[in-house]
C-alpha cells in the first residue's frame, strides 16, 4: 500500500482477515449474506471451514459467535453497521458486553457511504450506541494501512470490541511504519492556531483541509483518534490547554459520536471552544457521497471554514 492510492478500507479489512486467518487458527469468521460486501467472502476462500453463513439473521448469527467464544474460538462477527448496531443490539448487550466475552464486531458500511442506499442503511449513530455499551470498545479506522493494523491487532484485545469500515475507497495516509495501539491518538500534523481531531475517513479531509490553511498562514494541528473508546484523553487535554480552540469532524451524528466523546473530556478537565463537525440529529438520504457530506456541512471546505471562524474566536 502507498501513500496517496485509494482502497476502500472494507477490501483491506477482508485481506486482512485472511492474514490473520493464517496466523491464528483459532479465527472464525460469521457473515449475515453480505460476504462480497464486507469482503468476508475473501476468509471464506481461505478457510472455508472457519467461516461460518448465517443467512440474513444477524440476532442467531451474534448468539452463535458468542457460544463460539466460549470454546476458546475468536469470532468475527460482520454485517452492516446499521443492523449490528440496532437489529443485532440486543444479542450484543446481553451474549457479548455483558459477559465480557471475546467477540470483534465488524460494522461495515459505516456512515453515508453506502452505494446510495439511503436512510435504511446509513449507520449515524453506531458509534454512539457502541460507545455506551459497558466493556465494549470502539475503533474507526481511517485507511487500508490502520484497518490492516486494527484486524491483525484484534486477537491481542481480550474482550468485545466494535471496529468501523467504510464501503468507499480513500486515500492511504499511513506507510509501513505505522503501529496502532488501543487508545492513543496520532498527531498527524503541528500547529497552535486550531486542533481539528478527526477519525475515520475524515482525517484525510482534515489533512486536506490543513494543508490549504497553511496556505493562509493558519497552522492548524491534525489528531487523528482512532479509538473512540478508550479515548486519548491526554492528547484533548493538551489541545485545549496549548490551543483552546479545538473542531471534531466525522462520518457519524454529532450525538456521542467523536465530538460527543471529546466534549465529555473537555467539559470535565479543560473547558475550551469546540466547534463539532458531524450529521445533525436526522436520518440519512440516498445520493453520491461527497455531495451529501457537503450539505450536511462535513467536508473539507466546511473545515477550513470553520478553522477561521474559530481562529478569529477570542483574538
Amino acid at each position: 500500500m502507498k501513500i496517496g492510492e485509494m482502497i476502500a478500507p472494507r477490501v483491506a479489512f477482508g485481506d486482512a482477515l485472511v492474514e490473520l486467518g493464517g496466523i491464528n487458527s483459532e479465527v472464525v469468521v460469521f457473515d449475515s449474506d453480505v460476504g462480497e460486501s464486507t469482503q468476508t467472502a475473501r476468509f471464506g476462500r481461505a478457510f472455508p471451514n472457519r467461516f461460518y453463513q448465517m443467512g440474513i439473521a444477524e440476532q442467531n448469527m451474534v448468539g452463535a459467535a458468542a457460544g463460539m467464544s466460549t470454546l476458546g474460538y475468536i469470532p468475527w462477527v460482520s454485517t452492516f453497521a446499521v443492523f449490528l448496531a440496532k437489529r443485532a443490539i440486543d444479542q450484543v448487550r446481553v451474549s457479548i458486553a455483558y459477559p465480557k466475552l471475546n467477540v470483534k464486531l465488524n460494522g461495515a458500511y459505516g456512515g453515508i457511504p453506502t452505494g446510495k442506499a439511503g436512510a435504511t442503511h446509513q449507520s449515524v449513530q453506531d458509534i454512539a450506541i457502541m460507545r455506551a455499551m459497558p466493556n465494549m470498545s470502539v475503533w474507526v479506522a481511517c485507511d487500508a494501512v490502520e484497518t490492516r493494523q486494527m484486524v491483525l491487532e484484534s486477537v491481542k484485545h481480550r474482550g468485545p470490541l466494535y471496529m468501523r469500515t467504510v464501503r468507499c475507497p480513500v486515500p492511504v495516509i499511513f506507510d509501513d511504519n505505522y503501529k496502532f495501539e488501543i487508545g492513543k491518538s496520532y498527531t498527524l500534523t503541528e500547529g497552535n492556531d486550531v486542533a481539528i481531531i478527526s477519525t475515520g475517513m475524515m482525517t484525510p479531509k482534515a489533512l486536506e483541509a490543513a494543508k490549504e490553511l497553511d496556505k493562509e498562514g493558519i497552522k492548524a494541528r491534525v489528531i487523528h483518534m482512532p479509538t473512540i473508546k478508550p479515548i486519548d484523553e491526554e492528547a484533548i487535554v493538551k489541545a485545549s490547554r496549548e490551543i483552546g480552540k479545538i473542531i471534531t469532524v466525522e462520518n457519524h451524528s454529532m450525538i456521542a459520536g467523536l465530538g460527543g466523546a471529546v466534549s465529555e473530556v473537555l467539559t470535565d478537565k479543560a473547558p475550551c471552544y469546540l466547534m463539532r463537525l458531524g450529521f445533525p440529529d436526522i436520518f440519512g438520504e440516498s445520493g453520491d457521497n461527497e455531495k451529501i457530506f457537503s450539505k450536511l456541512g462535513v467536508n473539507v471546505k466546511n473545515i477550513i471554514e470553520s478553522a477561521k471562524r474559530m481562529k478569529r474566536m477570542n483574538t
